[in-house]
């Protein structure tokens, strides 16, 4: 794959329409590997990194952008956050068998929530049933029900990653018809090999060899999630200590477990001592993660 783990922006010169290519090769591969997916849920799994990394590149404020697709079907929950930084994590919920059909066989009846935390000030959530035969289909609804702006997508993944791009008017801007429906067309032949295995700029060539558009530096995209002890000791605290006690005598320590990276965290009776004593760790801590 070219242009591996990066985001790329661009514009059709003296037009209003703006386009992003995204590439995913480790990052995706790093949350794909966090659980034993069947094959269905990686490659749905893969296009819905690659839709998050495009998705949040289209948000002015800076902030967490969470993708969420909830079902009564085998596939009953997945979850995609990418940050302002652009770092990516993941999870997929299932049980039984999914397929490789559309999302009504995946995921039965759902919705489909995007969701923007700006960190400070006021949080956004748009909320649209699950409908259309892939998911880039379903997030064209979405823009089309929640945000009123044209936007069509092409995602694609396999085992090594995967890219998407999307195409989009600028909410201020004028578009004629059929400019916006050349534009569109052209990005309709693109195949998902090409798309997984061309770089930027020769896929760019290959849909637009005869429109003059202006590409932009690119973006490093990368897996990191955003548990960490801190945050583990801070939910602890809320929950109040005679939750954590009654853990404590049951099991004999406190474990927490992180299913977007995997990770189990431990904390025994000394470190639940100092989480409520309100004490700095001292060196050699006998927290184990």
């Amino acid at each position: 794959m070219q242009d591996r783990d990066t985001l790329h922006r661009f514009l059709f010169e003296s037009t209003s329409i703006r386009g992003e290519l995204v590439h995913l090769a480790a990052a995706c591969r790093a949350v794909l590997e966090r659980h034993p997916y069947p094959p269905a849920v990686q490659a749905l799994l893969g296009q819905a990194l690659a839709a998050a990394a495009l998705l949040a590149s289209t948000v002015k404020r800076p902030g967490v952008l969470t993708l969420q697709l909830h079902g009564s079907g085998p596939l009953t929950l997945l979850v995609v956050q990418c940050t302002g930084a652009r770092t990516l994590r993941g999870l997929a919920r299932w049980h039984g068998e999914v397929g490789r059909g559309s999302l009504a066989s995946q995921f039965g009846a759902g919705h489909l929530v995007i969701t923007i935390d700006p960190g400070s000030g006021e949080r956004y959530q748009g909320v649209v049933d699950l409908k259309g035969e892939n998911l880039a289909a379903a997030l064209e609804t979405y823009f089309r029900q929640s945000e009123q702006l044209p936007t069509r997508l092409w995602l694609a993944a396999d085992a090594q990653g995967a890219a998407g791009l999307l195409l989009q008017q600028l909410p201020d801007g004028l578009v004629e018809a059929e400019l916006w429906q050349q534009v569109i067309t052209l990005a309709a032949t693109v195949r998902d090999e090409e798309l997984l295995e061309l770089g930027t700029r020769a896929l760019l060539r290959r849909l637009y060899r005869e429109v003059d558009v202006r590409l932009f530096e690119p973006e490093p995209v990368s897996f990191r999630c955003t548990c960490s002890l801190e945050r583990i000791e801070s939910v602890l605290l809320s929950l109040g200590r005679p939750d954590v006690d009654a853990s404590m005598a049951e099991a004999g320590k406190v474990v927490v477990h992180c299913e977007f990276c995997n990770h189990r965290y431990e904390l025994d009776a000394v470190d639940v001592e100092r989480i409520f004593a309100g004490s700095v760790p001292a060196p050699g801590s006998s927290t184990r993660h």
